[in-house]
């Protein structure tokens, strides 16, 4: 056999690889949409694309393409929602809402009301605070102010000095006889840096001395110079300086009282008195201003004298000053007419305020408390006759002064002190 007639394997062109002798480059199958394959030829580096030699005659070959891309899915894929940045420190993002008008991007927001409870509290809450402001700064007017502290150098605590005036001017009290004005109640009231508060009554016959006029009985300094001798003998009697002055009339007691509606008072024995006009059974009884009045002037018909109506006056101040502490004073009205009759009655020392006598009714509760000391100084005679004054009580000059001294540092025990040796 010639080499003519021998058969030939076949070849693929490789034109334009620049290399005959290589092994024909493997390509991958292409998928055609019938789902056969064929296997793709040989990608030549530029040029036409290649034709497959054979068969009787050159036919074109079919034109290669890209892998066909698979076909989509009718449904979108669902998107993953974009990822909410966590909030600085950890927190946990917002939870979704609902969409509501109002809460849509550039939507405007509606204003909403404020709810009509938040604005009628802060009304309330208003009217609660300027109420008492407006009374104190009221009640501060209406004060009437006489010059009365002495000036000297202060001491150790707070000392207050009531001071009861009787005078005639004012038709409260029937006396033809007894011209100007006493103070049938005088009250020294401490309280110490340290240690219980006192309130100390002073009888108004005391025999002691009264700068520039000797001794005498100690009201009759309010009748010599006033309030500011009356302070100035107190000072030198017990040797504690007095920083605030308050003096009471008789006919505010009464004003007072009414406008507390009355206030219970206790004495165990029945009194008919004329000079006081106290008419009382024994027991406790709720009394208006005048026979209140008549309680604490009452001192004939008592066995103890001014040590008893001592006691009374004490009683009535307690009882006056519980009772404005009640909550049925939270009535304005009752609130207006207390502090209308109580200014009314009140004359205070020029550096004294509305607070000063607020911190006084508490120093007062204190002293007459369980906690507190009540009483008289140490008496050495209730019926002393020096001459020319008549009858006077007589305190003992030789505890007298200890004992405030005991006062003034807080030192002594709560509870009742004083009286009779």
């Amino acid at each position: 056999m010639s080499d003519d007639e021998r058969p030939r394997p076949h070849r693929r062109s490789t034109r334009g690889s620049g290399d005959d002798r290589g092994a024909p480059q493997q390509v991958p199958p292409t998928f055609e949409p019938s789902g056969r394959s064929r296997p793709a030829p040989p990608r030549r580096h530029g040029g036409p694309d290649p034709i497959v030699v054979g068969g009787a005659g050159r036919a074109p070959a079919a034109p290669t393409h890209p892998p066909a891309p698979r076909q989509p899915s009718r449904q979108a894929p669902r998107q993953a929602p974009p990822a909410i940045p966590r909030a600085q420190g950890g927190a946990a993002p917002p939870a979704r809402t609902s969409a509501r008008s109002g809460d849509l991007p550039g939507a405007p927001r509606p204003r909403r009301r404020r709810p009509r409870a938040v604005v009628v509290a802060a009304l309330v809450l208003v009217l609660l605070l300027a109420w008492p402001l407006g009374l104190v700064l009221w009640a501060d007017g209406r004060l009437e102010h006489v010059e009365a502290t002495s000036g000297a150098a202060p001491t150790p605590g707070t000392t207050y000095l009531l001071a009861g005036s009787d005078s005639r001017d004012d038709g409260v009290i029937e006396d033809s006889e007894t011209t100007g004005a006493r103070t049938d109640t005088i009250m020294v009231l401490h309280v110490p840096e340290s240690g219980p508060a006192a309130l100390i009554s002073l009888p108004r016959d005391t025999y002691t001395e009264i700068p520039g006029h000797g001794a005498a009985k100690i009201n009759a300094s309010f009748s010599y110079g006033g309030a500011p001798l009356l302070v100035s003998t107190v000072e030198g009697l017990t040797g504690m300086t007095i920083d605030h002055y308050v003096e009471v009339g008789f006919g505010g007691i009464t004003e007072v009282v009414d406008a507390l509606g009355g206030v219970e008072l206790c004495l165990d024995q029945d009194v008919n008195e004329p000079l006081s006009g106290l008419i009382w059974t024994s027991g406790c009884h709720v009394s208006d201003g005048t026979t209140a009045l008549a309680f604490a002037r009452m001192r004939y018909a008592d066995a103890q004298g001014d040590i008893g109506r001592a006691q009374r006056q004490q009683q009535l101040i307690a009882a006056i000053s519980g009772e404005a502490a009640s909550p049925a004073l939270l009535d304005p009205r009752r609130q207006v007419s207390l502090i209308r009759a109580g200014t009314g009655a009140l004359a205070v020392s020029d550096d004294t305020s509305v607070v000063d006598l607020g911190r006084l009714a508490l120093a007062f509760r204190r002293a007459t408390g369980p906690d507190g000391i009540t009483g008289t100084p140490p008496i050495s005679s209730m019926d002393y006759q020096p001459g020319g004054v008549g009858s006077t009580v007589l305190l003992d000059p030789e505890l007298t002064p200890a004992f405030f001294a005991d006062i003034r540092d807080g030192s002594l025990p709560p509870g009742p002190v004083g009286g009779l040796d």
